[in-house]
């Protein structure tokens, strides 16, 4: 069997760790871009969607939040209705940083589709879109406890 897993995975940790040291300049820690596009991209969305949106565990999305929020990027605001609730929403000051990150990612979108056609692309993103699609029940899954059987 092919191992795409493999090649995805590499594809992630290169453009994550160049987005690390190119977003150091912006006073972005590891990783936090991805946190705060996805808040600015869903204003008022509370972490348990982000959960599921970025496909990482709460206690992940709690140590992030805090740290956009004690950067001055994000800032919490409790729910009328529930005071347990927070709803995220990006600050000024992430909303300044916000088309840098996004003009790297168009970047590195473009480098890593160099030499393909539309057609080819769109392909791409589609086959990749399934993938993601037959993980979600699973990640879901285990996530609530199960145990996956090999």
């Amino acid at each position: 069997m092919i191992d795409i897993l493999r090649e995805i995975g590499m594809i992630n940790r290169a453009l994550d760790s160049i987005s690390n040291i190119e977003f150091k300049e912006i006073e972005l820690a590891r990783g936090q871009y991805l946190y705060l596009v996805r808040i600015y991209e869903h204003p008022g969305i509370i972490s348990e969607q982000l959960s599921n949106l970025i496909k990482v565990d709460r206690t992940t999305i709690a140590r992030a939040v805090k740290k956009l929020e004690g950067n001055g990027f994000i800032e919490r605001h409790k729910d009328p209705d529930n005071k347990k609730i927070k709803h995220l929403y990006v600050t000024e000051k992430g909303k300044k940083i916000y088309p840098f990150i996004i003009r790297e990612n168009e970047f590195s979108n473009g480098e890593a589709l160099k030499g393909f056609s539309d057609h080819e692309a769109q392909q791409l993103h589609d086959y990749l879109v399934r993938v993601r699609h037959n993980i979600d029940g699973d990640w879901d899954f285990v996530k609530h406890g199960g145990k996956r059987q090999y």
